[in-house]
Order: structure tokens, then sequence, then C-alpha cells
């Protein structure tokens, strides 16, 4: 069963653990998740199993919305909640208009500094083994967007929000520095990422219902195939003539095809189809060859 489980993650199971979990329930051959939830956090983690972990990498792209809550006043050493306070204020006194002014001046474009108690990957291994023995690893910043940060509540010395940005946005380091702009401190309280994309929360199942899911009359919601997972992707059908090239991971000129529109030229990514709708492949569009190439093909 090639498929994408969309699944509202429990506090307190790691990612990793989580794909064994869901790997055993539909007796997959392969599993993997498209972006690590901290044992901490809850919320949406997609699982693609067998054929459509090929599919992975589409899915990390996508924008990712977060319910946060910050306590403010606290440094800790990993940002958030688990770790050791380095830093105390005296007093915390803000107001909403201060925190909404200081959440604007975090919206767009910036670089953010990976936190060392992270998956991210140093030599092959997870910066938090490294943090875990104390060693301080150079880390790069990186290009985010925030796209928009949502004061909800204020109850200090906790703040509510939500906030909807690219991938690999950390929330900790989020609060850590908003922490650090309103010079008082700050650290991660509780995360919940409420969508992936188009994959939200109110759609996704929990792991009580994944345990008693019947693999042979599965639900309408949060299971979904290869196809209707890449439902946001626009999709071209073949023609008959062109079956055995696409299959072959054979690229195709767009002079072939009958029905190759501009807004094609526009996406980075294609579902290609089969005349009968048979999902075939994952191609793009190259605008120098004027070709579309095909990246991930699953016709046989």
């Amino acid at each position: 069963m090639d498929l994408i489980i969309s699944l509202n993650k429990p506090k307190g199971l790691s990612s990793h653990k989580t794909v064994t979990k869901i790997k055993k329930i539909f007796k997959a051959h392969k599993a993997g998740h498209t972006g690590t939830l901290d044992p901490t956090a809850t919320g949406v983690l997609l699982v693609c199993l067998n054929k459509a972990t090929r599919l992975a990498s589409y899915f990390t792209s996508l924008d990712k919305e977060y319910k946060v809550v910050m306590k403010l006043g606290e440094t800790t050493d990993t940002q958030d909640a688990e770790g050791t306070v380095i830093k105390k204020a005296d007093r915390i006194n803000i107001d909403r208009n201060m925190l909404k002014h200081t959440f604007k001046s975090f919206e767009g474009e910036t670089l953010q500094k990976p936190p060392m108690f992270s998956a991210l990957k140093h030599k092959g291994k997870p910066l938090y083994k490294y943090a875990k023995k104390g060693l301080e690893i150079p880390i790069e910043p990186r290009k985010v967007s925030i796209h928009h940060i949502e004061l909800l509540t204020v109850d200090p010395p906790f703040v509510s929000f939500k906030a909807l940005c690219s991938k690999g946005t950390y929330m900790r380091t989020l609060c850590n520095d908003i922490g650090e702009k309103l010079g008082i401190g700050a650290h991660l309280f509780e995360l919940e990422r409420t969508a992936v994309g188009p994959f939200t929360i109110l759609n996704s199942l929990n792991m009580e219902e994944l345990d008693t899911v019947n693999v042979n009359k599965l639900p309408n919601r949060g299971i979904d195939t290869m196809d209707s997972a890449l439902s946001w992707m626009p999709e071209l059908k073949i023609k008959e003539s062109l079956l055995h090239a696409v299959k072959n991971g054979v690229p195709i000129k767009i002079n072939d095809f009958t029905n190759f529109s501009d807004t094609l030229k526009t996406d980075s990514s294609i579902k290609i189809k089969s005349p009968d709708g048979e999902f075939l492949a994952v191609g793009r569009f190259v605008s120098d060859k004027k070709i579309v190439k095909m990246d991930v093909v699953f016709g046989t």
C-alpha cells in the first residue's frame, strides 16, 4: 500500500518511533516521515509508506503552520522547556502592542541559525548528540520565510501565537530570538503543528484511530493515495504513444504534448498521468531544453 498518512502525533512519542508504529500497523516494507516533530511537540506528522517514500521531498518543501506557547523571561540552553534555564529576567513588562510590533519585525525572509539541540546532521550525526556532550559545532544561518505571526493570548509569562512559515523554520529559535529582541529572554513552552501545506490537524488521524484502522476499508480522512496527496500539483495527461517513454523516465519534448499550457512552465513539478488517469510520474519543465524531465517514475 503506497500511502501518505496524516497523523496528529501525540506528546511523548518521537517521530522515529511514530514511523515505526505506523509501519507495523500497515505492514509496510518502507516508511519515513517528511519533517521531524520533537517528542514534546504534537500535531501534523506526514508519514509515507512504500513507494510513497519517494515523494517525501515534495511534502517536506510545503509551508508549515504552528500554534506556539512561549514563556517569557527565561532563556534555556535548548531554547525550549526541556533545557536548563541559563538566564532569567528580573521582571516582565510587555503588552500586546509591543508583542505585535516585535512579531511583525520577524515576518518575511530572514536568516535563522538552527539550534544545536536539533536533528540536523553534521558528519552524519544529529547535532543534539554533539550538544549533549557539550560540543559546539559551527552552524551557518539558513534562509527561512516567516509569512505571518498572529498573536493569540497574553497571560504573562506565557504568550501564545500562530506562525505560518517555510520549511526549516525552528519555532524554538523564533521564541528565543523574540525574547532577545524584547530584552527579557524567552523559550518555547509548547508546540503544536496545525498544518503541513493542505494537510491540517482537523483532517489528521490520531494514534488510537490508526491502531484500529481496517487496511481493507480505509477511512475517508487522514490517509491519501500518492495521487490525492499531491492534489495541489498540476497534472498532465499524456498520449498513449508516450506511455513507454514516460515509464522508462525518458524526457518528453513539450511539442509532443497536445495540452501543454503556459501555466505549466511556471510550476516546479507536474504530475504525469496516462490517458485513463493512472499516476505515472512527477516531472518538471526544463525551460532551456523545452522538455519535461521525469524526476520520479512509478509506471510499470
